[in-house]
């Protein structure tokens, strides 16, 4: 199994529900306002008055199987507006309950 996190900017919350709807993905975990940057291009998403946009978080756990297709749904939204940013990150589950 692998986790999988997903930090989007909340304009994508929609597309990201639809994304989890579309895969089947019943289980997650969703924190709203999330701040940061991106490492490379992002712009600061703070939720203060120079940087009014924020980001949400979701986390879910898959079946192997389910990654690529999960990561590709993620890349090709990210495409369609590279300045609202997307990213995926993945973990090794070893153990769970």
């Amino acid at each position: 199994m692998k986790s999988v996190m997903i930090i989007f900017n909340q304009a994508n919350t929609e597309r990201v529900e639809f994304i989890f709807d579309r895969l089947k993905i019943k289980g997650y975990t969703w924190w709203s306002e999330v701040k940061g940057r991106g490492s490379e291009t992002g712009e600061p998403r703070m939720g203060t008055h120079t940087w009014p946009e924020m980001n949400s978080a979701a986390m879910t756990i898959v079946e192997d199987d389910k990654v690529d297709e999960l990561l590709e749904c993620i890349k090709k939204l990210d495409e369609i507006n590279k300045e609202v940013g997307v990213r995926a990150f993945v973990w090794n589950i070893e153990r769970s309950y």
